[in-house]
This record gives structure tokens, C-alpha cells and sequence, in this order.
């Protein structure tokens, strides 16, 4: 009789992650990586999150997760301490006394093919094949990138398909805006989990029909508006990152192999969205 596999450590499971959301491919801005946890740990349980907030944590500790994997990185900016005496310096602590070590996949995950913007593409309802709306110039192949394009079966009136979206997104206190005529039909489509403002001039130059992302401002959206630019959906930051969760857990299970069996996975369905109420 074969012996079963060994619960993977901490290091198999990130090195494992790493093969296919590999830290390489984050903006140099961004901080991705381990934040802490020792890598000798035996991992069984794994949480996936988008924020590394303090109900979150406290999830993690409650069920049990060895390893708590969160899109947002806890510490963006250089620090010179984590003392208890912070609210993030808190959390590290409460994580180290429940032995849960705290891993970021952000931006790495964002240009990944498949990546963030892929599930959230799905999300709404776009199939594939998709594009990259910004493609990582690194990529030879040209998979990788920040965003995707794609298109409906059929045109479908902006209404249906913010509607659509809608739909397929969680719902948050904000839920989406839209800007555009709600009957102007819709096929071409743009998506981009997070902050998309920034590329506003890809979507127009790419001639999409509808530009769907999140943390869209004022002005650069107005000017955009009376440009004559797609039409915009403005979704939840969190909920447009959400659905990548059940995907990044589903291909770190895959990249474990036989490990796998040992270790069990959850999506944390926590609402983390900055917003808690609409009026």
C-alpha cells in the first residue's frame, strides 16, 4: 500500500502558488509575497481573501487556516516596525500567535493568464477568448496583461448587460453605476478588476462598447463621457476582485498535486468593501 502524501509546509505551498502566479510579474511599485509565517509550517487549511482586514483575520483564526492568502498586500508601504501598537502591526501579531502565515498575490495576479480581470470577465457574463487590454510587454506570448477584452454572443442594451453584471457580481452597499444610454446596444467589452481609471485611453483606443471597472473619479470619467468614449460601468472594488478567489484557490489545489488531499480551501465571503451604506 502506497503512504499517503504529507501535509505540504508553508514553502511547498507558496513556491507551488508562485509556478503560476509568479511574484516576477508585479508592478514594481507592489509588495507581493510571504508577510509572514514560517515556512517549516505544515499548511492544512488555506483562506483566500481580498483584504487582509481585521474580520478577516479574525475568520482565518476561527476556522483554523494555517495560511491566509488576501489579493490586497497588508504592507504596501515601507514600515520600520510592526508593533502592536498599530492597527496593521495588530493584526500581524494576531496572526503570528494563531500560527496563520499571511501571503499577497496582487498585481502578479492581476496580469496572470488566467488572472484577476479573467474571472471577473466570466463574472459578468463575457466568454472567451479574451485579450489583454494592456499587454504585459514582457510576455512574448501575449496572454499576460492588466484587464481583458471580449465580446457577447449579441448586442445586448447597456441596461441588460449592467444588469447582467450585476448580476454576476456580489452585491455591496454601492452595487454599480453606468454611464452611457441605457438603450445603446453593447457587444465589444472591456473589463478590468480594481482601480481602471488609469486606462481609460486603452478602452477607447481599443474600440470597445463598454468599459467595465472600479474606483472610476469625476472628471477623468466626465471628460471621458464627453469624448465620446464607451459606455462605463462602475463596479465595487472589492466585488469586482472577489471572483478571482475561488480561482486562485482552485489553481493552487491544482499546482499542490497529490498534496492537494491534505489541504482543505475557502473563499472567505466577508464583505470588505470600503462602503457600508448607500442612501
Amino acid at each position: 500500500m502506497s503512504e499517503s502524501p504529507a501535509d505540504p509546509t508553508l514553502h511547498e505551498v507558496t513556491r507551488a502558488f508562485e509556478s503560476v502566479y509568479d511574484p516576477a510579474w508585479a508592478a514594481p511599485w507592489d509588495a507581493v509575497g510571504l508577510v509572514c509565517g514560517d515556512p517549516a509550517q505544515p499548511v492544512r487549511r488555506v483562506l483566500f481573501a481580498v483584504d487582509p482586514v481585521a474580520e478577516v483575520v479574525d475568520e482565518a483564526r476561527e476556522w483554523g487556516a494555517d495560511l491566509l492568502v488576501t489579493h490586497h498586500p497588508l504592507l504596501l508601504r515601507g514600515v520600520t516596525g510592526v508593533a502592536a501598537t498599530t492597527p496593521k502591526g495588530r493584526l500581524v501579531h494576531r496572526l503570528i500567535s494563531a500560527g496563520t502565515a499571511l501571503y499577497t498575490a496582487h498585481t502578479n495576479a492581476d496580469t496572470a493568464d488566467p488572472g484577476v480581470s479573467d474571472a471577473l470577465a466570466a463574472a459578468v457574463g463575457l466568454p472567451g477568448p479574451l485579450a489583454p487590454l494592456d499587454p504585459d510587454p514582457a510576455d512574448p506570448a501575449g496572454g499576460r496583461g492588466i484587464g481583458r477584452i471580449g465580446s457577447l454572443p449579441e448586442p445586448l442594451p447597456l441596461r441588460e448587460f449592467a444588469a447582467q453584471a450585476a448580476a454576476g457580481l456580489p452585491r455591496t452597499a454601492g452595487g454599480i453605476r453606468v454611464s452611457g444610454g441605457p438603450d445603446r446596444p453593447v457587444q465589444r467589452i472591456a473589463v478590468s478588476g480594481g482601480a481602471g481609471d488609469s486606462l481609460l485611453d486603452r478602452a477607447r483606443a481599443a474600440g470597445v462598447d463598454v468599459y467595465l471597472t472600479s474606483d472610476l473619479r469625476h472628471h477623468p470619467a466626465s471628460e471621458f463621457a464627453e469624448h465620446g468614449g464607451p459606455a462605463l460601468i462602475d463596479t465595487a472594488h472589492w466585488a469586482g476582485e472577489w471572483p478571482w478567489l475561488a480561482e486562485g484557490a482552485a489553481r493552487l489545489a491544482s499546482a499542490l498535486g497529490p498534496r492537494r488531499a491534505n489541504v482543505e480551501f475557502r473563499v472567505s465571503e466577508i464583505v470588505t468593501d470600503a462602503w457600508s451604506l448607500a442612501l
